[in-house]
């Protein structure tokens, strides 16, 4: 059976989404303005020849050999 819930809890409710819902829409814009600056840099980087998958994997071996875990490891 469901709480009735008075008009002003379900005002707050509904405004908190509606600007929840505005805030990840302007996060979801930073991140897509992220991801098109880092392609323009991997892009450049590979024009002056360096090999990303190569630095990627050395990265990957020397966090592995310090003994960190992934985030999602920790979770």
């Amino acid at each position: 059976m469901a709480k009735q819930e008075s008009p002003e809890q379900i005002g707050f409710h509904k405004g908190a989404l509606s600007t929840l819902a505005k805030e990840r829409q302007e996060l979801l814009r930073l991140l897509q303005i992220v991801e098109q600056l880092m392609q323009v840099h991997i892009k450049g980087l590979k024009e002056l020849g360096v090999d990303l998958e190569a630095e990627a994997q050395k990265a990957k071996a020397a966090n592995d050999a310090k003994g960190k875990k992934k985030i999602d490891e920790l979770l």
